[in-house]
């Protein structure tokens, strides 16, 4: 007899399998893998990050391109899953955030996940997008994650959402250190969790986050009780098995959000290059780097990470991606950096990715890869 997984329930939406992937930008979890693992029964998430990068008009202005690019590539994700679950990941660095946040809102997305800062006035843009401004007791149709990383953070966005919106999220992210990209943790906590190595599967003093994991699952369980809802929680960061699936389920999570594992699947949006940058990689090509957003990010070693360690890179053109961000200062654009190795151009920009990037050898499918996290288990 087989044993299936529970489904993730996110207020009224109902994800058959309990698994989220991650949004990776620029231009890698775009309408055609979101599209794919909805239609496998996950969350597919677009990724907003310079998402009009491809637009012809994108260079000229950026912004535009941008907030048309949200709606069209949710239109085409939305065209091969009509049924599935499809939201965005936005980043709350990103400048001119309310207007992403607003634009995805009324493009129809399902859930927007957000991070790399707080999401402090999420609720609020969301309410607006809806037209429930001001109306407090108006349920929300957008679904509301924030990304957090400690007990702390996860204490300080529910607390200041309650106080200022009486609202609470309906989703909890909890991205721990193995994840790829930017890192929700100073330099000094990775060292501490020994999360910053080339060798995680043998350093990372996982009991010790795990803790933390507990910490906030029981964290958010109560608020849920508080206002008698179920939030979910799913974890995030270094999930490459089913067993790793499982063993999230035991720690009390109701889901997990994976990326890294779907960079190599046909349906993925990165190029061809790229990905074979991820199934060529081996763990001591892993590395930590400082990123202009001004958190740490874990990026493949390659000839572009070797030049910014010598130098700081001439930023010709600013694409005003970043609220905080000043290009006299920076050792290089992350959007020029970025966009090189959505290109194809892997040796020179710069590449994205998990702890566990050198386990994968081979291409899949997301097809495959959902059946392989979510292996029916024997009873």
């Amino acid at each position: 007899m087989m044993e299936k997984m529970k489904p993730l329930v996110v207020g009224d939406l109902i994800i058959e399998k309990p698994v989220i992937q991650g949004g990776m930008g620029v231009g890698i979890s775009l309408s055609s893998l979101a599209g794919a693992v909805a239609k496998a029964g996950g969350v597919g998430i677009i990724s907003t990050a310079q998402i009009g990068f491809r637009e012809p008009d994108f260079k000229e202005n950026p912004l535009k391109a941008n907030l048309r690019a949200i709606g069209s590539e949710l239109k085409k994700a939305r065209e091969i899953a009509p049924k599935g679950a499809i939201g965005f990941n936005i980043m709350v660095a990103t400048r001119n955030y309310e207007e992403y946040v607003k634009t995805a809102v009324k493009a129809g997305a399902d859930i927007i996940i957000s991070g790399a800062g707080l999401p402090v006035s999420l609720p609020e843009y969301v309410r607006e997008a809806e037209g429930k401004a001001g109306d407090p007791a108006a349920g929300l149709k957008t679904k509301l994650a924030p990304i957090v990383s400690s007990l702390k953070s996860v204490s300080v966005i529910c607390k200041l959402w309650e106080r200022k919106y009486q609202i609470t999220p309906d989703l909890v992210v909890i991205e721990g250190p193995l994840g790829g990209g930017h890192l929700g943790f100073s330099r000094e906590q990775l060292a501490e969790l020994e999360a910053d190595t080339t060798d995680t599967a043998h350093t990372f003093h996982k009991e010790a986050y795990e803790a933390e994991i507990r910490s906030i699952i029981d964290f958010v369980k109560k608020l849920g009780e508080k206002y008698g809802k179920m939030i979910p929680v799913v974890v995030a960061g270094g999930i490459y098995t089913h067993e790793d699936v499982l063993h999230q389920l035991e720690l009390g999570a109701d889901g997990v959000q994976v990326a890294t594992r779907f960079v190599t699947t046909e349906e993925c949006d990165a190029p061809e290059a790229y990905k074979q940058a991820y199934i060529q990689a081996k763990d001591e090509d892993i590395e930590i780097i400082k990123s202009p957003v001004g958190m740490p990010g874990r990026a493949l070693r390659n000839a572009f990470l070797e030049r910014i360690k010598g130098s700081k890179q001439s930023i010709l053109k600013c694409y005003n991606c970043l609220e905080k961000c000043n290009p006299a200062k920076v050792p290089y654009c992350i959007t020029k950096a970025l966009i090189d190795a959505v290109k194809g151009d892997v040796k020179n920009g710069l590449v994205f990715c998990g702890a566990n990037t050198g386990r994968i050898h081979e291409m899949t499918t997301v097809h495959q890869l959902m059946q392989e996290l979510i292996a029916e288990t024997a009873v």
